[in-house]
């Protein structure tokens, strides 16, 4: 059996082949291809379509998240512009509460001091209120909790009942967010 196999094999070399020798070497050479499926090039385009589909809408929500994110940050940053004042505006408000309660004690007297007094009240009220700070002085109107702080109550004729009768302290507001509530007595 080995010679035969040496035959053939030297025989192949010689380039002279045993009839059907050649057709077995090959079968022998050559392995196994397992059988494809079937391809359905509908079935592939609608798989494709869907894969598409599915990888656009990944797109859209991403690009959607990254506008939020944007949108977000800026109005973070709006909100930080327009807030950062905050804290300073807290510090100042007793220096314009002092500087009231002395323009009071020097209301019947006139010269130079006075003068000084109310320039320099002036000044810095107009210095919180160029920064987006607001005085509210609200006297005569509705009592709103959300900006003022009742103090009392006061049977007053003059005015409505549930209004503002006296301000006791005036309220300050940056932008729309209340610094400090109006302390107040309403009018029963």
């Amino acid at each position: 059996m080995q010679e035969n196999r040496f035959d053939q094999n030297k025989q192949t070399m010689e380039g002279k082949e045993a009839p059907g020798a050649a057709e077995e070497a090959v079968q022998d050479q050559v392995p196994e291809v397992p059988e494809l499926p079937e391809l359905d090039p509908a079935k592939e385009l609608a798989a494709a379509e869907a894969k598409a589909a599915e990888n656009y809408d990944l797109y859209v929500r991403a690009v959607a998240e990254a506008d939020n994110v944007r949108r977000r940050a800026a109005e973070d940053v709006a909100k930080a512009r327009k807030f950062s004042i905050e804290k300073f505006a807290e510090a100042m408000l007793p220096v314009v509460d002092s500087m009231e309660k002395a323009l009071e004690a020097c209301a019947n007297e006139q010269g130079p001091l006075k003068e000084g007094l109310e320039m320099t009240y002036r000044q810095l009220k107009s210095a919180l209120e160029n920064n987006g700070m607001k005085e509210e002085n609200p006297v005569g109107l509705k009592f709103d909790p959300n900006t003022m702080q009742a103090i009392t109550m006061v049977k007053d004729p003059a005015v409505q009942p549930g209004c503002v009768a006296q301000v006791f302290q005036r309220g300050w507001k940056i932008a729309d967010r209340v610094l400090r509530p109006a302390m107040v007595a309403v009018a029963q």
